[in-house]
């Protein structure tokens, strides 16, 4: 009889987790733990470094590298007009120098920006994988120990892998119509700043991709598969990784168009547009990240709460 009994409650039980009083699928675990005050403050800040290496560390003065290179000093020289000259002629004069300065300026941005998100993928493991034991709690600073220690490791990695997807860029670009005996140090600058922007991140997040056939490698090798060919990101870390990237590539692609425009300003030499295109699509799609992420979790939180208090109210009748 007691067995029966206790037959009978277990099965209650399961019933009322299946469903609740509304006939609602059970609660699954709780939603990831999102620091939406963290990530706007960085993405803010993420974004207006770039916009800031877009638009001033162009007009730095060169004259600390001009000084050790004569042809620098002798080019920089033919190229200085007025003492005063705009902003617009500070950036358009050398374009070639001004997407440098872009890439050198991105690359550090990127790094600072990488490794945070590096750690908000680990911080995410480390809360659902830890349950409060001791054991735990020493695996898990024996890992913080180890991902300290093969820091440069991933970031020699990740610099691999983007100047490898800048190389391919280049050749994209060449087939889009780019000039193949002239202006390689332009194409090759913009596709440098395509591959910072949208490799350089996942790589040092996620892993390069690899053919090797271990577990790990294959799990990597699917992700990036996922992410970047089937464009299906699942949580925010993912959605940081994937808004952004084809952001820049279709700001890229778009900011091509007013260089065929026949206007002979001085702002369409290549490859200024497509480069200006891609900082300003990975701009956007960094805010559209944002908001897509802060949306959906807020919208699981209130449907949570709703649904926690329906099976209160139904367990309380």
């Amino acid at each position: 009889m007691p067995q029966r009994k206790s037959k009978a409650a277990k099965e209650k039980a399961s019933k009322i987790g299946a469903e609740d009083s509304q006939g609602h699928a059970p609660l699954g675990p709780p939603p990831e733990n999102f620091p939406v005050a963290a990530y706007t403050s960085v993405t803010g800040v993420h974004t207006t470094l770039l916009a800031f290496t877009a638009l001033f560390l162009p007009r730095t003065p060169v004259s600390f590298i001009t000084e050790a290179f004569p042809i620098a000093r002798q080019a920089a020289d033919d190229a200085s007009g007025s003492l005063r000259r705009s902003a617009l002629h500070l950036l358009t004069s050398n374009p070639a120098r001004t997407v440098a300065w872009i890439c050198a300026g991105t690359f550090v941005v990127q790094l600072w920006w990488a490794g945070w998100v590096r750690n908000w993928s680990f911080d995410l493991r480390r809360a659902a994988q830890n349950q409060g034991d001791a054991g735990q709690q020493t695996q898990d600073k024996l890992s913080r120990s180890q991902e300290k220690s093969q820091q440069l490791k991933t970031l020699w990695a990740a610099s691999v892998t983007t100047l490898a997807a800048s190389v391919a860029f280049y050749i994209l670009i060449v087939l889009f119509g780019a000039p193949i005996l002239s202006h390689t140090p332009h194409t090759y600058s913009l596709a440098l700043l395509v591959a910072l922007l949208t490799s350089f991140t996942p790589a040092y997040t996620l892993g390069p991709p690899s053919l090797r056939s271990d577990a790990k490698s294959l799990v990597t090798r699917l992700t990036w598969i996922r992410l970047f060919a089937e464009l299906s990101p699942r949580t925010p870390i993912e959605r940081a990784l994937v808004y952004p990237a084809a952001g820049a590539l279709l700001g890229c692609w778009s900011g091509a168009i007013p260089i065929g425009l026949d206007w002979e300003r001085p702002w369409q030499a290549w490859p200024l547009t497509p480069a200006y295109g891609a900082v300003a699509g990975y701009i956007l799609g960094s805010l559209a990240a944002l908001v897509v992420s802060s949306i959906k979790h807020l919208a699981e939180a209130d449907v949570r709460l709703h649904r926690a208090d329906a099976q209160q109210r139904a367990k309380s009748t």
